[in-house]
């Protein structure tokens, strides 16, 4: 990355690394995979927090040079929000990630659907634990929008959300399109 910076002119961006690494990665077990084969970008405003800035770290001491741009990234997120013509919100977990994605929806004067899906209880005044109404309050979600606040831990809730939803329907359409799939 930081031959393609100097030679190239590459500027990167957390997304952009993320994008990187699900091509180099090449394993379609993968989320970041197939964020890759499908260029949906995966915007990480944390990235250098654990492994990856511990890499990067080490990495600067004898390669110094490598430039990660945060602002390309938050001016990309919050301009697909204001350009869409409806948003939604599945948010696992809370905290930084769950603050970005609810500030870029306020910059279009809030999401339109939202799903919070963490363990965080409102009492001790974290952002995790802010219900969905507090986020109305703040214009990050629409007035007339119906979120929901799950109180659970994500990675168990999450698959199981997906399969009652999504995957559903998904499902439901190929059998439909093809009726020798087994019921």
């Amino acid at each position: 990355m930081l031959k393609e910076q100097r030679e190239e002119g590459t500027l990167w961006t957390p997304s952009k690394v993320v994008q990187r690494l699900g091509k180099e990665i090449n394993n379609p077990e993968s989320v970041y995979y197939w964020c890759y084969k499908n260029n949906i970008p995966v915007f990480s405003p944390a990235l250098t927090d654990g492994s990856i800035g511990d890499m990067i770290y080490f990495h600067s001491y004898k390669n110094q040079g490598l430039v990660l741009d945060i602002v390309e990234d938050i001016r990309r997120m919050n301009s697909q929000a204001v350009y869409a013509q409806n948003t939604g919100m599945i948010i696992l977990g809370g905290g930084l990630v769950k603050h970005h994605i609810c500030n870029a929806n306020l910059m279009r004067n809030g999401a339109d659907f939202a799903v919070f899906v963490n363990t965080a209880q409102e009492f001790d005044g974290s952002d995790s634990g802010a219900r969905p109404d507090e986020a109305k309050s703040w214009g990050k979600i629409k007035k007339d929008a119906n979120p929901v606040k799950v109180y659970a831990e994500a990675t168990l809730v999450f698959p199981l959300i997906v399969a009652e939803t999504f995957a559903r329907y998904f499902y439901s359409d190929i059998k439909q399109q093809s009726p020798t799939i087994n019921q």
